[in-house]
């Protein structure tokens, strides 16, 4: 992403594990190589830095989306400001002020920044990759594939896999299981270890209702990092529906050991698979 930042609220718990979603929306130009952390940060555009003022502005977003990812949404909107007020035509400062207004739910005013954004550059990859994030997690996944292709149509993008894996997600949204696999494999090429990408096709396989190939992902996922809450619930849920209770006991006792603490606990122990 990114997903990929998430609003922090005391006691609630972590709704999405960071390494799944930090990816999904990014504010730079060189952060899908970080599965399994945050997004990496600069570049962030693929506008020159020419002047003295377009490096401030640089700086200051860049700082700005350091600031985001750690969930100090006050301090990045204001290093946004900084950095408009040194250039107002850096479209990657309005990029930064859309994503953070989508994590504090403000849809009005991300909205407003992603349209200033795409005014001066309307064919950056970022800016594209973004937007059509928002417009996904806003209802409207048909109009955000659009903007993801703009993204890994660009020959000079460097990071393909985010706009790939994000438009298989708005596909699974919307039940083309079909479109979803493929971006979702298109995304695993260019980045093979993309834990993020593995796991929506395994989550794309299990809607679809191929159990053994979504079955085959959560175990490769197994394989690639400790477990963490998504990957064994979606691992119970897979067995649950292929009634093998042995393997669905093996998820659903460590869901019980480790993970008592999130909504997916809580799912499971409402009887609440599907």
């Amino acid at each position: 992403m990114i997903q990929g930042w998430k609003r922090k609220a005391p006691g609630a718990g972590a709704l999405l594990c960071a390494c799944l979603l930090s990816a999904c929306v990014t504010t730079s130009g060189g952060g899908a190589g970080s599965e399994g952390s945050v997004v990496a940060v600069p570049p962030m555009s693929q506008q020159p830095a020419q002047t003295d003022e377009r490096n401030r502005a640089k700086v200051h977003t860049e700082l700005g989306a350091l600031y985001a990812q750690d969930g100090r949404f006050a301090v990045a909107l204001e290093e946004a400001k900084i950095a408009l007020a040194s250039d107002a035509g850096y479209a990657p400062a309005y990029s930064l002020q859309g994503l953070v207004y989508m994590a504090l739910g403000d849809r009005g005013q991300a909205e407003e920044a992603f349209r200033r954004a795409l005014a001066i550059a309307p064919n950056d990859p970022e800016v594209n990759n973004n937007y059509g994030w928002f417009l996904c997690q806003s209802g409207r996944p048909a109009d955000s594939i659009s903007r993801f292709r703009l993204a890994y149509r660009n020959p000079f993008y460097q990071t393909p896999t985010n706009p790939y894996m994000n438009a298989g997600i708005c596909f699974l949204k919307m039940k083309d299981y079909k479109e979803a696999e493929e971006h979702l494999n298109l995304a695993l090429r260019a980045s093979p270890s993309n834990i993020q990408a593995r796991y929506w096709l395994a989550e794309t396989y299990f809607q679809s209702g191929r159990l053994a190939e979504a079955r085959q992902q959560v175990v490769d996922l197994g394989r690639m990092r400790d477990p963490i809450v998504e990957v064994v619930w979606l691992g119970a849920r897979i067995e649950r529906k292929a009634g093998d209770r042995d393997a669905e006991l093996k998820y659903t006792t460590l869901m019980r050991r480790k993970f008592q603490e999130t909504p997916q606990y809580q799912s499971m122990m409402q009887g609440q698979f599907e």
